[in-house]
């Protein structure tokens, strides 16, 4: 059943997962005048459960979606008080807002396979694909992931590219990137300028491409460019969470990473994740982040269609953990995912890189050398079970 983000606040034990971060009470100040809310708000009222009708189709909801966000937004950003506000906002923030209600941008080069860049059994379901979000001039970060974590054979990749300004780089990079992805066949660019705030777009864009191209895909993991992913372990413990009891139910909504929960937005205005409180007011839902998450195929493409009652949002982990309560599901933490490196108390041990899923944050030559030691130590190393923090009983 779909709720709104009040009803459910309202009534927590509405979420089906039994996870930790719980909800929190007041994430959404629902009455606010900040300008996200007042956007939310007006979509909200529409996917009340007491109007919504079970018997509306897929289709119907999203054009219903996609009509009154573009419907709310014209509204307020004409109201008189809301353009003085929208006048205050840092000139990054004004920029974002200016097409923050668009949401279908052309691709530019696409990947060669099916789903990704072609395994070696592209006859086969793909197991998990890596959805890793890049930059144009991040080729180094690409090549290492290609050569280490990301192997074609280990998984199936695509990465994630907007459009950096040409002005800025001097030099136009679409020549250099169609000739890398007819060397790899794994570049999904779109016409949309590459910032941090448009990171969100990534995932929106990245969510209707994944529901056209890989319907059999049973895992995402979507990722930065500067992480280390210890692949073999991953696809490991995605195998052991298969087999436990009822889990082609209790996975279908699966989510797992480092999560965060009862986050505020950031204040200071020095931070690149500022969110002045004239744009946003309220506690930030459960969301994962740090660098890398790993999904179901099924969430994904549910993520795809619920995206679309949502508003989008500048910070792109966030907006993912608003369809997340959109959906009452929540993110899974685990401690493996390593948003601020290893602790003291495992970094020094030779087996270390072999008891984590994901560390954050890595340059390419950290990647080919902790791609090595993995390998080197693997006989040794490879039974070693994932970190987890011992907590001690007061």
């Amino acid at each position: 059943q779909m709720c709104s983000f009040v009803e459910i606040l309202r009534n927590p034990e509405k979420a089906k997962n039994v996870i930790l971060p719980v909800i929190p009470a007041t994430f959404w100040e629902h009455h606010s005048s900040a300008f996200w809310n007042q956007l939310q708000r007006a979509v909200d009222y529409h996917f009340n459960p007491i109007l919504y009708s079970e018997s509306r189709n897929r289709s119907a909801i999203v054009h219903l979606g996609d009509s009154l966000l573009n419907k709310s937004f014209f509204e307020v950003t004409s109201m008189g008080h809301m353009k003085k506000k929208l006048e205050e906002l840092p000139p990054a923030m004004q920029k974002y807002v200016s097409h923050m209600q668009r949401r279908s941008y052309p691709v530019l080069i696409q990947p060669d396979g099916a789903c990704g860049a072609k395994a070696r059994r592209e006859d086969q379901t793909p197991f998990i694909l890596f959805a890793i979000k890049s930059s144009e001039l991040n080729i180094k970060n690409r090549q290492a992931i290609r050569q280490t974590w990301g192997q074609v054979g280990w998984v199936q990749g695509v990465f994630l590219l907007g459009k950096e300004d040409s002005h800025f780089l001097g030099a136009n990079m679409s020549h250099l990137l169609n000739a890398e992805n007819r060397r790899y066949g794994d570049i999904l660019q779109w016409d949309f300028e590459d910032t941090f705030f448009n990171l969100t777009l990534k995932d929106v864009l990245f969510w209707s491409w994944f529901s056209r191209n890989c319907g059999q895909t049973l895992f995402v993991f979507k990722g930065d460019d500067d992480v280390f992913v210890n692949t073999p372990k991953l696809i490991s413990y995605l195998h052991e969470e298969l087999k436990k009891p009822h889990a082609h139910a209790t996975m279908k909504e699966f989510m797992i990473g480092d999560v965060i929960g009862d986050a505020m937005p950031i204040r200071a205005k020095y931070s690149k994740y500022f969110v002045p409180d004239s744009f946003y007011k309220g506690i930030y839902p459960s969301y994962a982040g740090g660098g890398g998450v790993v999904y179901s195929g099924h969430l994904a493409r549910r993520l795809h269609h619920i995206s679309k009652t949502v508003h989008l949002y500048p910070i792109d982990d966030v907006f993912v953990g608003m369809c997340m309560l959109r959906l009452n599901a929540l993110p899974i933490h685990h401690p493996a995912f390593l948003t601020f490196d290893f602790p003291p108390t495992i970094k020094e041990d030779p087996c270390a890189d072999h008891t984590v899923l994901l560390v954050h944050k890595r340059g390419p030559e950290q990647l080919v050398e902790m791609w090595a030691e993995l390998k080197r130590t693997w006989t040794q190393c490879r039974d070693v079970p994932l970190w987890a923090p011992v907590i001690k009983k007061p």
